[in-house]
């Protein structure tokens, strides 16, 4: 259940405290005035309060707007073409990937926050595929593109953007600013007022906003409340961690910066009451947590620990990572839900896993995915200069060709056990599309960009893709449809709820396992999954099935009549073991 909605006086207690929170020498009555006028007139006002705004029918995918390619055709409208025809009754939501002019990064250097890239389509195409998904948006909040026009005009100190950068002494102290690349943080500048010195957490070409102006934030606030009339829903708040800076600290995770989150949380829920808030905030683990807030900050946060621990667990063959981070992993706040992912546009993060991995398991790990074809991001730590690995890049699928020993003929099986586990664990499951196409690495574009995460951002042409995927011996199609099928029995069982209860069990180190059950309490599902490439046994009575129901593997259909036996699990085959079926 979500939290009462607050009534206008509530609202406007809310909305002054945060903003005197956060600009304490503001004229808070204005500031606040013109905050609701920014974010404009609100929706659905004779809709009641959602009692939920999530389900365990709800299952996203990840993709750019442009993966599925075909000459004359505008990528959207291919790409709501394939949702509609393959995958209609798979997914509820999408997160198309930057779809604005950019200048780099694949999308996350925005020239435009109010335009679709016109390469991909118009704000038609995404209102088309609104129209039939749950679509999630990117706010690439943190900074913009030095092509933006604000920037320009920064450079001659007009307006809007005179004052929307921040500026540096490159002879201040600056050592302890936490970095996620490797490139130089300043960036030189000749301006109308002289030479500057201008942040840039991520590349000189991706320009930190100053949101100590009353009018950056302001800015964001009128590009929300546009996204939401375009028929977005869910907000992604990019690179949010480091959006507020001050001299002399870490400038990741201020308290500037939670608050700010809580002020957009507040303001988006005004404008929509249905409209989710998610941050993404590849950090480690504990500080991860941090941005639910008191049930007053992102609705939903990524998992990001997940990715590698599934990973090190299946080159391993052990659990023991994977179940402690489990049985330290506390429920979401009310209201508040995990979106669990294996892979995505980026690479699998490796400060998530910090203080989760041994150095010595994370070396390995390193290895075997260089020898799968991987590459390996570093960042430079400010402090002793040295050079630390920030993310793994590589295909999903082919990171499962094998274990730490070498290469095998069970990839296929691996790849569906990551999968199955990421869909089971509490949260919302969400599908990268080259996980559900089992695309390999891609070498080509790698060597063309010479940028490591491009070895997992390919480009379809539709034509092929669709040959591979009706081709039933394809393992692009094995793999499709074998995800697709478990993700239709998923959603429909009340104990895969995001929010349903889950424990970790006690079994082998081979075998991974926890139960689910439903918030009426009217299902149960045990987990299983076996994480080597050997057979395992499982003795059914260690899970204490209560005699008097029936049990159900919803995988195989397997009826368990006999629950004090010992069940033998193939190498990575999983089991959903129910005592209700739906």
């Amino acid at each position: 259940m979500l939290p009462d909605f607050y009534s206008l006086d509530e609202f406007n207690q809310k909305l002054t405290r945060h903003l005197a929170h956060i600009y304490p020498d503001a004229d808070i009555e204005s500031l606040a005035s013109a905050c609701v006028e920014a974010i404009g007139e609100r929706m659905y006002l004779d809709c009641p309060p959602p009692l939920s705004l999530w389900s365990q029918q709800d299952i996203m995918l990840i993709t750019y707007g442009d993966t599925l390619r075909e000459i004359g055709k505008k990528p959207l409208d291919i790409l709501h073409n394939f949702l509609h025809e393959r995958l209609q009754y798979v997914f509820t939501a999408v997160h198309v990937l930057p779809f604005f002019p950019y200048s780099s990064d694949d999308g996350f250097a925005v020239k435009d926050y109010m335009s679709v890239n016109p390469e991909l389509g118009t704000w038609e195409d995404i209102r088309n595929i609104a129209e039939n998904f749950r679509l999630m948006a990117d706010l690439v909040i943190n900074h913009c593109s030095s092509q933006h026009q604000w920037f320009k005009n920064f450079q001659y100190a007009k307006e809007p953007g005179k004052n929307y950068f921040i500026e540096a002494d490159p002879n201040q102290d600056l050592s302890s600013v936490v970095r996620p690349r490797s490139s130089p943080l300043l960036r030189p500048l000749e301006t109308a007022e002289g030479d500057k010195f201008i942040w840039c957490t991520f590349s000189d070409d991706q320009v930190d906003l100053d949101f100590s102006n009353t009018e950056v934030l302001l800015e964001f606030l009128r590009i929300i409340a546009f996204y939401l009339e375009e028929g977005v829903q869910w907000i992604r708040l990019d690179a949010v961690a480091y959006l507020w800076k001050i001299i002399g600290t870490s400038c990741i995770h201020l308290e500037q910066t939670h608050e700010i989150i809580k002020l957009l949380r507040l303001l988006t829920e005004y404008k929509n009451p249905f409209a989710i808030l998610i941050t993404e905030t590849n950090v480690p683990h504990s500080e991860n947590l941090s941005y639910f807030g008191n049930y007053n900050e992102a609705h939903v946060i990524y998992n990001f620990s997940l990715p590698p621990l599934v990973l090190h667990a299946l080159m391993s063959g052990n659990a023991k990572y994977l179940k402690k981070w489990m049985m330290s992993m506390p429920p979401p706040p009310t209201g508040c839900c995990y979106l669990n992912f294996t892979a995505s546009h980026d690479g699998i993060g490796l400060r998530p896993a910090e203080g989760l991995l041994s150095e010595i398991e994370l070396n390995s790990l390193l290895d075997t995915m260089k020898a799968f074809g991987g590459r390996i991001s570093s960042r430079s730590n400010n402090v002793t200069g040295k050079e630390s690995p920030y993310e793994i890049n590589i295909s999903l699928f082919d990171a499962m060709k094998g274990t730490y020993r070498g290469t095998d003929q069970l990839q296929i099986e691996r790849f569906i056990c990551s999968q199955v586990i990421m869909m089971s664990v509490e949260g919302i499951p969400a599908f990268y599309i080259h996980s559900m196409l089992a695309t390999p690495n891609n070498f080509d574009t790698l060597e063309a960009t010479h940028q490591n995460r491009s070895i997992n951002r390919y480009h379809w042409d539709l034509q092929e893709i669709n040959y591979l995927l009706d081709k039933p011996d394809s393992t692009n199609s094995r793999v499709f449809k074998e995800l697709c099928r478990l993700i239709r029995i998923r959603r429909r069982q009340p104990a895969f709820h995001p929010n349903a209860t889950q424990f970790a069990l006690q079994l082998k180190p081979e075998m991974f396992g926890f139960w689910r059950q439903s918030i009426k309490r009217d299902q149960s599902i045990f987990c299983i999954n076996n994480l080597s490439d050997l057979p395992q046994e499982l003795e059914l009575s260690d899970l204490n099935l209560i005699s008097i129901d029936k049990w159900r593997d919803l995988i195989s259909g397997e009826e368990l009549s006999d629950i004090f036996t010992t069940y033998t699990l193939q190498p990575y085959q999983c089991l959903w073991i129910s005592n209700n079926i739906f």
